[in-house]
């Protein structure tokens, strides 16, 4: 890949003068100082091209309804109350007259199961997704349809909204008593978002990929991309794309999709059911919760990366099942199909045209290799010895037929506890080349963790940062993430690739947030979080220029607040309650035989006192939060009885309660009763302190106790301690890395200062001789900024800085984000 690219988000002829576009400097009682020192004759990390790229998986209707450009939804009649209990194969489209979905020996082929028959005189019409079928004046769309009619039929094809006609109704001769298609342009005469697609028909005709695609996808292909979304991409100039998922790869069954399985219509993502013509590729549901056409597939998926530049990264199944479902699947024979279809992938990807899937490419459209090195097996299985015993299996066969490819592992689904230690122990004594990790945390986590990777061994298994986020899409949430990425760049060495996700979010179907491209059937935008990722992945560097920083003056209080208890998805008991200072003096007791009074109802659920307990009784609420006490409480006791009742979980017991975003519990017998772990929230945001394997009983008591002393806290359950630990890691929010561009030879000096005050800043660059000129970008916002469809509150400001030295002082805004380029000479 070309250097060239990592220099162009502070190109020379896009950066203006700073007249008032860069936030002024905060008045001196508002400025905190700092130094940063450089060293530019110590040699830091190498960072490689590949050091940030996209993840992408089919989340939020990512793909059919996002990135996947058709027009049209549920466009082969396959929607199923497999994919969601309030589909039918009819969902999206509305009949006017007769018709009927048929699954028989009639069908378009054997994996497209269903088709749809239209009698004499009727029509059926799509609504498209949002609020219907977006086109723009003027621009062309390219409608086609697989049909047959035995005596004929006349198809009439019309666009319009509420308003009227949208283009020119079309007229298809069904002349063909077998399976045809039939293929029209329409030109968009006007700009709707509400359009709809109507086929009439004269006679009794069986329709089947009723498609609309505009003329004008990414890179004019055909099959192709939604321009706008794939654009948003390739502006981030991504080294790797990792793809198809996520949990799509590691959920539902492992068998095919044939009669021999049952057609099977809850799969794991699996890349054959993915490739060849899209009429004859498999449907399937969504873990999240819709239908997955595969219309954008594996090989969709090859051609994006090499169109944008980046290197393919797919993840194949490892039959032991995550995301909740926690299965290993015992079957040998299944196994060894699952490891002949990776190395099959890896012909198709890179084999000569000659050979099978390699002709398989090649008819597809590709005659030339897609030029594969990295190949992910598995992602985030909770068993992590079962998965381990099948990942070798997978090793073993690629690197014995295709030793230069890279097989990589990862540590299940958090940044740390068993299953992490557990995983990361096998991968280390297996000698495995990298291992993902995954986490979602709070902005706090991001700001206490800069050094995560910094004591990581330096001779054990690179580091894939494959999923991370810090649970929001506030200008805050991008600001400790770019914290937190001056970490990643500093340790290169280890950490060698890493992807924010989720990519995409349709705004009208969410299943997860934060999401880094939202949009809509017209309009897209980038989260504040986006803007942030392209800072970074467009100013790389090729190597760290070693670098230290002062850091922010602060004393670490205890941990302070009043004491909660809560439910998810769970009815409880609660008794005895006792709270008790460090010299045992009572500050609360409650058996509840005076009803709760001094509990005040924060969350869901519905609480009540019954004979004699604290019952919370609604089996379906989540974080159904009571609390009690003083929020300025410290070093105490508390000690509380707790029965689950029913559900899917066990207690929260909560402590250093503050208000409803800011808190500890212990959650015991969470993640449906699998584990048992101390979460801390701050802002809303929660990430994990210490987790164990474990589950709650139905209807026993339990003795919880819990002591807090200055910023360490200990577990006890029935009286047996459970675990300890010690919040102490100051949540920094000045962090600095500094790069080497090697071709300009520029010094990329990267600071992010994520609190309210300016940072004013001393910076030495050591014996580097400098221009006295900086390229300078500036993201800066206030802390709670969101960017949509309407304003765009956190975007990139170029300026330009003329007293750079040797030796020099810099003003950081407060809330920001900052790149310097400075040219040596």
């Amino acid at each position: 890949m070309s250097r060239t690219r990592w220099r162009l988000g502070l190109g020379a002829t896009a950066f203006l003068v700073a007249a008032g576009l860069v936030p002024a400097p905060a008045h001196a009682e508002d400025v905190t100082d700092y130094t940063i020192t450089v060293d530019p004759a110590a040699r830091g990390a190498k960072i490689d091209d590949t050091m940030y790229g996209v993840f992408f998986e089919d989340i939020n209707r990512a793909a059919d309804g996002g990135l996947y450009a058709e027009l049209v939804q549920n466009r082969s009649f396959e929607y199923s109350t497999a994919d969601n209990s309030s589909y039918t194969p009819l969902t999206s489209w509305t009949v006017d007259g007769t018709a009927q979905v048929v699954n028989d020996d009639g069908r378009l082929n054997e994996r497209n199961r269903n088709y749809l028959s239209l009698s004499a005189g009727s029509s059926v019409t799509n609504a498209g997704y949002n609020t219907g079928i977006h086109v723009d004046e003027g621009k062309k769309y390219d409608f086609s349809v697989w049909a047959r009619a035995d005596a004929g039929a006349a198809l009439a094809i019309s666009l319009q909204d509420a308003d009227g006609t949208l283009a020119t109704a079309r007229k298809v001769a069904v002349t063909k008593s077998g399976w045809a298609q039939y293929k029209v342009t329409f030109t968009a005469t006007r700009t709707s978002s509400a359009g709809r697609l109507t086929v009439a028909s004269s006679a009794v005709a069986a329709l089947d990929m009723v498609s609309l695609f505009p003329r004008d996808t990414y890179r004019g292909e055909p099959n192709g991309l939604r321009k706008d979304l794939a654009e948003k991409i390739a502006a981030l100039h991504p080294g790797f794309v990792r793809f198809p998922g996520g949990c799509l790869v590691n959920t539902g069954s492992m068998e095919d999709y044939s009669q021999a399985s049952g057609w099977q219509r809850k799969r794991s993502y699996q890349w054959k059911d993915t490739v060849g013509p899209v009429e004859q590729r498999a449907t399937n549901a969504n873990f999240w919760g819709y239908n997955q056409s595969y219309g954008l597939g594996y090989y969709e998926y090859f051609r994006l990366s090499e169109d944008i530049g980046a290197m393919p990264l797919p993840v194949v199944p490892a039959l032991v099942t995550g995301c909740g479902q926690n299965k290993a699947v015992v079957d040998e024979a299944l196994l060894k199909r699952h490891i002949q279809d990776t190395l099959d992938l890896i012909e198709f990807a890179n084999g000569p045209a000659s050979s099978k899937w390699g002709k398989a490419r090649a008819r597809m459209g590709h005659a030339k290799p897609f030029h594969l090195t990295h190949i992910e097996v598995g992602n985030e299985e909770n068993l992590p010895d079962e998965f381990f015993a099948r990942f070798k299996e997978f090793r073993a066969a690629i690197q014995a037929k295709y030793p230069d490819i890279q097989v990589i592992s990862n540590s299940g689904p958090d940044d740390s506890g068993t299953t992490f230690d557990r995983a990361w122990q096998l991968n280390k004594d297996a000698k495995v080349d990298m291992v993902d990790e995954h986490y979602y945390n709070s902005p706090q986590w991001f700001l206490q963790n800069n050094d995560r990777y910094d004591s990581y061994d330096r001779n054990g298994p690179k580091v894939f940062l494959g999923e991370y986020a810090s649970q929001g899409n506030t200008f805050k949430n991008g600001l400790t993430e770019a914290a937190f990425m001056t970490g990643l760049e500093r340790n290169a060495d280890v950490v060698k690739l890493a992807s924010y996700a989720p990519l995409f979010a349709n705004e009208d179907y969410v299943q997860w947030r934060p999401d880094l491209i939202w949009f809509n059937n017209h309009a897209s935008w980038n989260s504040a979080n986006y803007e942030v990722q392209k800072l970074f992945m467009n100013n790389v560097g090729d190597r760290v220029v070693p670098s230290t920083a002062t850091g922010t003056p602060s004393l670490l209080a205890p941990i302070t607040g009043a004491v909660g208890l809560s439910t998810w998805a769970t009815t409880a008991a609660y008794d005895d309650v006792k709270v008790t200072d460090a010299d045992g003096r009572a500050l609360l007791t409650d058996d509840f035989s005076s009803g709760a009074s001094q509990w005040t109802h924060t969350g869901g659920g519905s609480w009540s006192v019954q004979d004699g307990q604290y019952v919370q009784s609604d089996v379906t609420a989540e974080n159904t939060m009571v609390s009690a006490g003083d929020p300025s409480w410290h070093d105490y006791d508390l000690k509380v009885k707790a029965t689950k009742k029913a559900g899917k979980e066990g207690f929260l017991v909560a402590f250093g309660v503050k208000d409803t975003g800011n808190y500890y519990w212990w959650n015991i017998g969470g993640w449906n009763n699998t584990q048992s772990a101390v979460e801390q929230a701050v802002d809303g945001g929660k990430s994990t302190l210490i987790s164990k394997a474990g589950s709650v009983e139905t209807g026993r008591a339990y003795d919880i106790d819990v002591k807090v002393r200055g910023r360490q806290v200990t577990l006890y359950l029935d009286g047996q301690e459970w675990g300890s630990f010690t919040d102490d890691k100051p949540a920094e929010p000045f962090r600095q890395v500094v790069t080497k561009d090697q071709k300009t030879g520029d010094l990329i000096v990267k600071v992010v200062n994520a609190q309210d005050s300016a940072a004013r800043t001393a910076i030495d660059l050591g014996r580097a001789k400098v221009a006295s000129r900086a390229r300078v970008t500036t993201l800066a916002a206030a802390p709670d900024a969101v960017n949509s469809e309407t304003s765009t509150a956190v975007t990139p400001v170029r300026s330009t800085f003329d007293s750079v030295a040797g030796k020099f002082s810099y003003t950081f805004p407060a809330n920001s984000v900052t790149f310097l380029r400075i040219r040596q000479r």
